[in-house]
């Protein structure tokens, strides 16, 4: 069985830093895309940040230049540090995975159980 474990959430005061960790563990034959969604409460969820097999990027326009997505393909492990943080800026924020297992079968999505970051004086 293949999860997903998210760990660096917490409070932190506006203007602070943050950084998200993601470790993918179990029977994982390959993983393609790599990211970050955020849900704040009775909103839907939005992509935060993503990033492809080859290291490319795509960032959310309201986290463009205060977030940054990175990647160790030799852990399976997918980090987003986030800088210069707004009250705006809570949330859950869910891991996401596109991934095969061991079974070689198609390419599926797979979340995380969610990392709750609060930005509050």
């Amino acid at each position: 069985q293949v999860q997903l474990v998210e760990s660096g959430g917490g409070l932190v005061q506006p203007g602070g830093s943050l950084r998200l960790s993601c470790a993918a563990s179990g029977n994982i034959f390959n993983i393609n895309t790599m990211g970050w969604y955020r849900q704040a409460p009775g909103k839907q969820r939005d992509l935060v940040a993503g990033i492809t097999s080859d290291s490319r990027t795509n960032y959310a326009d309201f986290v463009r230049g205060r977030f940054t997505i990175s990647r160790d393909k030799t852990k399976n492990t997918v980090y987003l540090q986030m800088s210069s943080l707004k009250p705006e800026d809570t949330a859950v924020y869910y891991c996401h995975a596109i991934l095969r297992d061991s079974t070689l079968g198609p390419n599926f999505n797979l979340w995380g159980q969610g990392t709750q970051v609060t930005v509050s004086s």
